[in-house]
C-alpha cells in the first residue's frame, strides 16, 4: 500500500488533492447510486472482513458527505456496516498487536482501516445526533402534551443504535493500537474525531435522564480511555470547563466522569486541572456567567460528594471562592467542606495534620453562618445538620455550634430558620450526653461531683510537694556507677571483706528480705553492700526465682538481678512496696483519679450548658407554631415532638401549645400535629394489648392534668379521630377508662377525671361508649357523694354532653330522655344541695348541670322551673333556721330592724349561687328557644311539607311541567313567610311569655337589679359577681329588659370596685351589643373606654371583646380606635400582642386603616393626653407599616401636612413631622410634600419638625434616579436654610416671583400658619373632648403622662341610706347617651340559625 490516510480536518478536505502518499477520495458517488454500492460493501465486508473499508471507503464518505439528500434507510446501512467494522478491528487487532512479527506493511494497512472507520463512524455518528436533536425539537409536546406525528420511531431507534457505536469504540480504542502508529505517537486529529464525538453526544439535553444511563457510562469510559491511553488529560479538562459554561445540565454527569476517571482510571491529575481552571475564575467572570456559575456550583458540589478525599489537595483553590460575590460558589465550596468532614476528616484517628484542617474548615464553616445572604446561612446550616448527624461534629464543638444555631432562629430568611431547627431537632437526637435532658435534674448532680472534686483538689495540695521520680529513671541514673562497682566486687576479694559480708548477712531470714535490703542499699547509694548482699543471698536461697540468674556469675546477670530487685516484678510490687521508700505509683493512681472526676464535671458541665441552650430554643421555637408560614410551623412541630421525646424541661408547654392547631385550616399542619400526638401518645409501647391501652391511658391522662378547657377541646379532637379510626386498641382502651373512673384500681381524683373526660371524648365518636352505661356514671359521679366531688361530677356532664345532638349533625327527630330519667333526678338533687353549700365548685358544675338539662331533657323548662322553686325553698329553710338560731341578737346600730335580720341571717355565698342559677336558666331558655325550637319547628315543616308533595296527584305530566317554576317560587315564598313567623313566635314568647307573672323567673329579677344597683349595701364580691352576671343574662331574654338596665349595666362596668365585676360586664356587653346593636350603639364609648382600665385583665378582656365586635362589623370602626392603639405599648406583653393582632386584622379590611389614621394621629397628640414622644413614635412605625399603596401614601402626606395649620404646640408639629417620615415615601408624595411647602415650614425652625423631614430626604435619595436626586438635594438645602436661618430670612423662590420688589427692603414679613377662623366650628372627626384653649394662647405645655383622666369621686349607696336613695349608685338620666344613628340589623332567620 503506497498511500497514508489522514484524518481531515473538513470533511471536504478528502476530494482535495493533498501531500505526497495522501489518501484523496477518488468517487464520489451520488444519492440515486449508493444502494448498488452499498451492497458491493456488505459482500466485500461478508468475503473480506473489516479490510474492506480500505476499497469501499468513497461509498461511506458518499454518505456522509450527501447525508441532508441520503434517504434514512441508506444511512441507518452505512451506520451499520461501519459498527460492524469497527468491531471486526477490535476482534482482529489483538492477536496482531501480540504477534512477534508484524510486517509495515500490514501494520499500514490496519493503520488505515482503522483511521478510515473510526473517522467515518465518528462523524456519521455526530450527523446522526444532530438529526435526532433536530426532529426531537420538531415533535416536541406542544398543547395538550400531544408529541408531533412523525419521526418517533426514528428517534428512538437512533437512542438504541448510538449505545452500539460506542461500545465498538470502546472496544477497540482499549486495545493498545498505539503501536500502529510510528514510535507510538497517535496524531492529535485522530483523538479529536473521537473527542468532538463523545462532546457531541453530551450536548444532548436528554444525556442526564435516567433512560440515557448507558449511553452516558459509555461516554464515559470512551474518554477515560482516551485520558489514560492517549494523552487526553488536557483537553479532556479544558473541554469540561467550557461544556459546563453553556450547558447546566453536565453538572452531574460531569462531576460522575471525573470522579470515574480519577478512581477507575487512575487519572486523579483530573481533578487538581478541572479545579484549578474553576478556581482561577474570577468573581467579574462569575457574575457575567450567570448559568456557568450555576453550573460550576453543582459540579463542585456533586464531585464534592463523589470524592471528598481527593478533594482535598484542591480544597484551597475553592475556598477563594468564599470571598467572592457568587453565593451560590460560596454555598457549593462550604457544601464541599460538608462532605470532607462528613466522610474524610472524622473519627479519631487523625494525625495532627488532619485535625488541623478539619478544625480550620470548622471555622470556615462557622464564618459563613453568618453569610450576607440567606440560602447560604441555609445550606451551612444544614451542612451542620448533616456533619450531626453523622456524628461527625467534635465534642469541643457542640457548644458553640448549638449557640450559632440558636441565634440563627432569628433569622429573617425563612429557609435559614427552618434549617436551624432542623439543626437543632439533629442536636437533640443525636447528643452524646444523655437520652433525658433536663436542666433541673442535672443540676444537683453537677453540685454534687463539683464538691466532690474541690475536695479532692484541697486534700492534694494539703500534702507534702514530693518529687515523683519513677523506679526506671533512679535505675537508670544510678546504672553506669553500679556496673563500675559490680565488675569491682567480681574480681578477688580479702578474707576479712567476706567475714563482714557473712556477718551482716546473717540477719536476712528469706530470699525476699533480701531483696528488700539490696533495694534499701541501692536507694541509700551503697552499692557495694547491695551487690555483696545479693552475691551471698544466691548462696543462701538457690532456689529463689529472684537470685537464679546468678547461678552464672557475671556482670550483666548481676545487673539484671538488681534491677529486677530495684524496679521490682508485676507479682512483688505490692508487697515490695509496703517495706521499700514510697514509690510514685500511689500517687499516679490519686491524679487518675483527679483527672477522672474533673472529666466528670466537666461532661456535666456541658451536658448542663447544652440542655439550657435547648430550652433556650424551645420557647423561641414554641412561638413559631403559629407563624403564617406552614413549612416553619411543620418544623416547629416536629421539634416539639423531638424535645418531648427526649424529656427536656418545659417540652409538653410546646406539646399543650401545638394542639389548638388540629383546627387549623391548613390540612398539612392540622395533618402534622395529629401525626405528633399520635406519635408520642397514640402509639404506646408494650407487650400486651391491656398493657399497651394502659400506656396510652397514663399518657392521655397524664396530658390532661392542669390542661385549660381549650386544650381540653383540642384533644377531643384528636381523640375522637383516634377512636373513629378502627384501632384494635379501642375496646380495651375503654374498658380501661371506665375501670378507673368506677375506682376498680386505686386511682387519685384527677385520674378518674381525667378517665370519665377521656370517655366524653370517645363518646363524641361512638355515642354507645356513654350511653350503654349511663347509669353507672350516674351513681359513680352523681350518686350519693356527688357533694363530695363537685368537679368529678361537673366531668361527668360533660361527658354526657357528648351524646347529644348538639355535637353531631342529627337530621331525624331529636334525641331526648324524658324528665323522670335517673340522669335528671341526679342532677336536680345535687344542684339543689348545692345551692346550700359553700362549695367552690359548684357553680362550674351547675352551668354544665344545666346546660345538660336543656340539651339533653324533654321540656327542660318544666326541670328547671321546679329547680328553682327547690333550690329558693331550701334558702328560705336556711334563712328560717339562721332567724331561729339568731332571734335573741341584738340589732343593728344602723337600719331598721327586719332589714338589720334579714341581713345578719343570709348567707351571701348562697343567695349568690342562686342568683347565678337563675341567671344560667334564663340564657339557657332563651338559647334553648332559639335554637332548639326553632330547628325542631322548621324539622317539622320540612317533613309536613314533604309530605304534602307527596300526597299531591298531578292532573297531567304536562301540567305539572308548564307550572314547575311557578310552585317551586311559591313554595320557596311560603318556606321563607313560615321561617319569619316561626321567628316572630319566638321572639314573641321571649318577650311576653318568659318574663310573665306566672313564670318563676321574673320573680328574681327585681333582687337582681337591687343588688347590682347597691353595692355598698351588697358589698360582698362573690355576690354582686353573680348578681351583675345574671341580670346581663336577664337582658338577653328582650329588648325591653335590655333598655330598662343598660344604664344600670354600665354603671356597674364603669364604678365597680371588683375588676372581675368590669371584666364579666365587658363580655355581657359584648354579646348584648351583638344580641341588640341598636340599644347599645349609643354606649360605644363607654366600651372603649375599659382599653385604658388600671388593671390588665379588664384592659386584656376589653381588647379582646372589641376585638371581635369590630372584626364582625358589629362596632363601627372609628376615632376610639385610637385607644387600642395605646395597647400597643402596653405594659403588659400579652395585650400588646392582642393590640397587634387586632391592627392586622383590621388591615385587611380596605383602607380600614389608611381612613383612621389622621384621627388617630390628632387624639393621640392631644396635649391632654400627656403621651410621650418615644410611645407616639412606637405606635405610630407600626401603624405605618400598613400603608403600602402609592395613592394611599399621597393622600397621607397631603392630610398630615395640612393638619400643621391646625396644631398649636410644638409636639404637635414634631409628632406630625415624625408620621410624615414614617411614611414609605414614593415620588408622587414627595411631590405632595413639595406642594405643602407653606403648611410647615414655618416650624422648621423646630429640630423635632426639621430632622424627620431631613430623613425622608435620606431615604427617598437610595436609589433614586439623577434627575430625581437633583430634586431631592435641592428640597433638602431649602430645608437646611430654613432651619438655620429661619423662613424670614430665607428669599424662596415663590416669594421672589410674589414680591418682585421687595429685595431692598429692610423688613421682612414673617409667614405664620393662619389659624382656624372664628365663626367655623372646628370638628375633628372622632374628637372626644373638646379643646379648652383659647384661640388667642400663644403657647401650651404637653402634661405629664397619666393611665386615665381624673375622675369625679365616686360615692356608692351604703346601709345607712334609705331605699329611696339607693339608685343614686347608677348613672343619672343626662348621662344616658342618646341613640343618634340606627344600626340595619340581620333577618332574624339567619340569627336564629346561627
Amino acid at each position: 500500500m503506497s498511500w497514508d490516510f489522514f484524518v481531515p480536518v473538513c470533511v471536504g478536505d478528502l476530494v482535495k488533492s493533498g501531500g505526497i502518499n495522501q489518501y484523496v477520495v477518488q468517487d464520489v458517488v451520488s444519492p440515486k447510486q449508493l444502494p448498488p454500492h452499498l451492497s458491493k460493501f456488505k459482500a466485500a465486508l461478508r468475503s473480506q472482513g473489516p479490510m474492506c473499508i480500505l476499497e469501499h471507503f468513497d461509498t461511506g464518505y458518499s454518505v456522509l458527505q450527501q447525508c441532508r439528500s441520503v434517504d434514512l434507510g441508506v444511512k441507518e446501512d452505512t451506520l451499520e456496516l461501519l459498527i460492524q467494522v469497527v468491531s471486526g478491528l477490535a476482534a482482529s487487532l489483538p492477536a496482531l498487536l501480540l504477534s512477534t512479527s508484524f510486517p509495515a506493511a500490514e501494520r499500514k494497512e490496519n493503520l488505515n482501516a482503522v483511521k478510515m472507520s473510526v473517522y467515518l463512524l465518528c462523524k456519521l455518528t455526530e450527523t446522526f445526533e444532530s438529526d435526532s436533536y433536530r426532529q426531537s425539537i420538531v415533535t416536541a409536546p406542544g398543547k395538550g402534551g400531544k408529541k408531533g406525528k412523525g419521526g418517533g420511531e426514528g428517534l428512538l431507534q437512533w437512542d438504541s443504535e448510538r449505545e452500539k457505536v460506542l461500545q465498538a469504540l470502546v472496544q477497540l480504542l482499549q486495545l493498545d493500537i498505539r503501536s500502529l502508529w510510528s514510535l507510538s505517537l497517535v496524531e492529535e486529529e485522530f483523538i479529536s474525531c473521537v473527542t468532538c464525538c463523545c462532546y457531541k453526544l453530551l450536548e444532548n439535553p436528554t444525556i442526564s435522564h435516567v433512560k440515557s444511563k448507558p449511553t452516558r457510562d459509555c461516554i464515559i469510559h470512551l474518554l477515560g480511555v482516551l485520558i489514560k491511553k492517549y494523552n487526553h488529560l488536557l483537553g479532556a479538562s479544558v473541554k469540561v470547563i467550557q461544556l459546563l459554561q453553556h450547558f447546566e445540565q453536565l453538572s452531574s454527569v460531569f462531576a460522575q466522569a471525573v470522579s470515574v476517571w480519577s478512581t477507575e482510571y487512575g487519572v486523579r491529575a483530573i481533578i487538581g486541572e478541572v479545579i484549578r481552571e474553576i478556581g482561577q475564575r474570577s468573581s467579574e467572570e462569575l457574575a457575567r456567567e450567570a448559568s456557568g456559575v450555576k453550573a460550576f456550583s453543582s459540579f463542585i458540589a456533586e464531585l464534592g460528594a463523589l470524592v471528598p478525599d481527593l478533594m482535598i489537595p484542591n480544597i484551597s483553590v475553592l475556598i477563594t471562592h468564599l470571598e467572592g460575590e457568587s453565593h451560590t460558589m460560596r454555598v457549593a465550596v462550604c457544601e464541599v467542606l460538608g462532605e470532607i468532614l462528613v466522610r474524610v476528616l472524622c473519627g479519631d484517628g487523625l494525625d495532627e495534620s488532619g485535625k488541623a484542617d478539619r478544625d480550620r474548615f470548622f471555622d470556615t464553616l462557622q464564618e459563613h453562618l453568618h453569610d450576607t445572604h440567606s440560602h447560604v446561612r441555609a445550606r451551612v446550616l444544614q451542612v451542620y445538620a448533616r456533619i450531626v448527624n453523622s456524628k461527625a461534629l467534635p465534642l469541643c464543638k457542640y457548644s458553640e455550634v448549638m449557640g450559632l444555631a440558636v441565634g440563627r432562629l432569628m433569622d429573617k430568611s425563612i429557609n435559614a430558620v427552618k434549617s436551624a431547627i432542623q439543626l437543632l431537632a439533629a442536636f437533640i437526637a443525636h447528643n452524646p450526653y444523655s437520652c433525658k435532658l433536663s436542666s433541673a435534674d442535672l443540676k444537683k448532680p453537677l453540685e454534687k461531683e463539683t464538691t466532690k472534686l474541690r475536695e479532692m483538689k484541697e486534700k492534694l495540695e494539703g500534702k507534702a510537694p514530693v518529687a515523683i521520680i519513677k523506679a526506671s529513671e533512679l535505675w537508670a541514673a544510678m546504672e553506669p556507677e553500679l556496673l563500675v562497682t559490680v565488675r569491682a566486687e567480681l574480681e578477688p576479694t580479702s578474707e576479712a571483706e567476706e567475714e563482714e559480708d557473712v556477718e551482716e548477712d546473717k540477719e536476712a531470714e528469706d530470699d525476699r528480705a533480701t531483696a528488700v535490703k539490696v533495694a534499701q542499699f541501692l536507694r541509700v547509694n551503697k552499692y557495694r553492700n547491695a551487690v555483696r548482699l545479693c552475691i551471698r543471698a544466691h548462696g543462701c536461697f538457690p532456689e529463689s526465682e529472684m537470685f537464679a540468674s546468678l547461678s552464672t556469675l557475671t556482670p550483666e546477670t548481676l545487673m539484671d538481678t538488681l534491677a529486677l530487685i530495684f524496679k521490682g516484678s508485676d507479682e512483688d510490687a505490692a508487697e515490695l512496696s509496703q517495706n521499700l521508700p514510697p514509690t510514685p505509683q500511689k500517687e499516679d493512681e490519686e491524679d487518675g483519679e483527679l483527672k477522672k472526676q474533673e472529666m466528670l464535671v466537666q461532661y456535666l458541665k456541658d451536658t448542663e450548658t447544652f440542655a439550657l441552650q435547648v430550652e433556650r430554643a424551645i420557647s423561641v421555637i414554641n412561638a413559631m407554631l403559629y407563624w403564617k408560614t406552614t413549612s416553619v410551623v411543620l418544623e416547629a412541630v416536629q421539634f416539639c415532638v423531638t424535645v418531648c421525646e427526649f424529656s427536656i424541661a418545659n417540652s409538653v408547654i410546646g406539646v399543650r401549645k401545638m394542639l389548638p392547631l388540629v383546627w387549623s385550616a391548613d390540612a398539612a399542619i392540622k395533618d402534622a400535629v395529629v401525626q405528633a400526638y399520635r406519635r408520642l401518645y397514640l402509639n404506646p409501647q408494650g407487650d400486651t394489648i391491656r398493657l399497651k391501652a394502659h400506656t396510652l391511658v397514663d399518657s392521655l391522662s397524664e396530658l390532661m392534668v392542669d390542661a385549660s378547657l381549650g386544650t381540653i377541646q383540642c384533644l377531643e379532637e384528636i381523640v375522637q379521630e383516634f377512636f373513629g379510626s378502627g384501632s384494635h386498641l379501642q375496646s380495651t382502651v375503654v374498658q380501661v377508662l371506665w375501670e378507673r373512673f368506677t375506682g376498680k384500681r386505686e386511682t387519685s381524683g384527677l385520674q378518674r377525671r381525667a378517665a370519665v373526660l377521656l370517655l366524653g371524648m370517645a363518646a363524641r365518636a361512638e355515642r354507645e361508649v356513654v350511653l350503654s352505661n349511663l347509669d353507672t356514671l350516674c351513681s359513680v359521679a352523681l350518686g350519693e357523694k356527688v357533694t363530695e366531688d363537685f368537679l368529678l361530677a361537673r366531668d361527668a356532664v360533660l361527658t354526657t354532653c357528648s351524646i347529644t345532638d348538639h355535637v353531631r349533625q342529627s337530621k331525624g327527630a331529636p334525641f331526648r330522655l324524658p324528665q323522670d330519667h335517673q340522669l335528671f333526678t341526679c342532677l336536680t338533687q345535687a344542684i339543689a344541695e348545692g345551692v346550700v353549700m359553700e362549695d367552690p365548685y359548684w357553680q362550674s358544675f351547675m352551668e354544665q348541670a344545666v346546660r345538660l338539662l336543656y340539651f339533653l331533657a324533654e321540656s327542660p323548662d318544666q326541670l328547671c322551673s321546679r329547680l328553682l322553686q327547690r333550690c329558693a325553698r331550701l334558702l328560705l329553710d336556711q334563712i328560717a333556721e339562721s332567724g331561729d338560731v339568731n332571734k335573741d341578737a341584738g340589732q343593728m346600730q344602723d337600719g331598721s330592724q327586719e332589714s338589720s335580720e334579714q341581713g345578719e341571717q343570709v348567707n351571701c355565698v348562697c343567695l349568690a349561687q342562686l342568683l347565678s342559677l337563675c341567671g344560667c336558666v334564663a340564657f339557657w331558655q332563651v338559647s334553648h328557644l332559639e335554637r332548639s325550637v326553632s330547628a325542631e319547628l322548621r324539622r317539622r315543616r320540612g317533613e309536613t311539607e314533604e309530605r304534602q308533595e307527596k300526597e299531591k296527584v298531578p292532573s297531567s305530566k304536562a301540567k305539572q311541567a308548564a307550572n314547575e317554576s311557578t310552585m317551586e317560587e311559591e313554595l320557596g315564598l311560603m318556606g321563607a313567610s313560615a321561617e319569619d313567623t316561626e321567628a316572630e313566635l319566638i321572639r314573641k314568647i321571649c318577650e311576653t311569655e318568659l318574663l310573665a307573672e306566672e313564670n318563676l323567673l321574673p320573680a328574681f329579677l327585681p333582687l337582681l337589679v337591687r343588688v347590682c344597683s347597691s353595692p355598698g349595701r351588697y358589698s360582698h364580691p362573690q355576690l354582686t359577681t353573680a348578681a351583675c352576671l345574671a341580670l346581663s343574662q336577664y337582658m338577653m331574654i328582650s329588648p325591653s329588659v335590655c333598655e330598662e338596665n343598660i344604664r344600670l349595666m354600665f354603671t356597674v362596668l364603669e364604678r365597680s370596685a371588683l375588676p372581675v365585676v368590669r371584666a364579666n360586664g365587658m363580655i355581657a356587653l359584648g354579646d348584648l351589643t351583638v344580641r341588640f346593636p341598636n340599644i347599645l350603639e349609643p354606649w360605644t364609648q363607654n366600651l372603649y373606654a375599659r382599653l385604658s382600665d388600671e388593671v390588665p385583665s379588664v384592659r386584656q378582656t376589653a381588647v379582646t371583646v372589641l376585638t371581635q365586635l369590630v372584626l364582625k362589623d358589629v362596632l363601627k370602626v372609628k376615632g376610639q380606635v385610637s385607644e387600642v392603639a395605646v395597647l400597643l405599648i402596653d405594659p403588659e406583653a400579652h395585650i400588646t400582642s392582642l393590640a397587634l393582632n387586632f391592627f392586622n386584622e383590621l388591615a385587611s379590611k380596605d383602607n380600614a386603616i389608611y381612613n383612621l389614621l389622621p384621627d388617630i394621629i390628632s387624639r393621640l397628640s392631644d396635649p391632654e393626653r400627656g403621651m410621650t414622644s418615644e410611645d407616639f413614635n412606637t405606635i405610630m412605625k407600626q401603624l405605618f407599616s400598613y400603608i403600602t399603596k402609592e395613592r394611599q401614601t399621597e393622600s397621607l402626606v397631603e392630610k398630615l401636612c395640612q393638619r400643621f395649620r391646625t396644631a398649636k404646640t410644638e409636639r404637635q408639629w414634631c409628632d406630625l413631622a415624625v408620621s410624615l417620615s414614617l411614611l414609605s415615601m414614593c415620588e408622587r408624595g414627595f411631590k405632595r410634600l413639595q406642594e405643602c411647602w407653606e403648611c410647615y415650614s414655618d416650624k422648621l425652625t423646630e429640630p423635632g419638625v426639621y430632622q424627620p423631614l431631613l430623613s425622608i430626604t435620606a431615604k427617598l435619595r437610595r436609589g433614586a434616579k439623577v434627575q430625581f436626586k437633583a430634586q431631592v438635594d435641592e428640597f433638602e438645602k431649602r430645608l437646611t436654610a430654613v432651619h438655620t436661618r429661619g423662613l424670614e430670612n430665607v428669599e424662596s423662590p415663590e416669594m421672589d416671583e410674589e414680591n418682585p420688589k421687595g429685595g431692598g427692603s429692610s423688613e421682612k414679613t414673617v409667614t405664620r400658619t393662619p389659624l382656624p377662623s372664628r365663626g367655623r366650628a372646628r370638628t375633628k372627626r372622632g374628637q372626644a373632648k373638646p379643646s379648652v384653649s383659647g384661640p388667642g394662647d400663644d403657647s401650651f405645655v404637653t402634661p405629664q403622662k397619666s393611665r386615665k383622666s381624673k375622675k369625679p369621686v365616686i360615692t356608692f349607696s351604703s346601709d345607712e341610706e334609705e331605699e329611696d336613695d339607693e339608685e343614686d349608685a347608677v348613672m343619672a338620666e343626662s348621662e344616658t347617651p342618646k341613640v343618634t344613628t340606627p344600626i340595619a340589623r340581620t333577618s332574624r332567620r339567619a340569627r336564629l340559625r346561627n
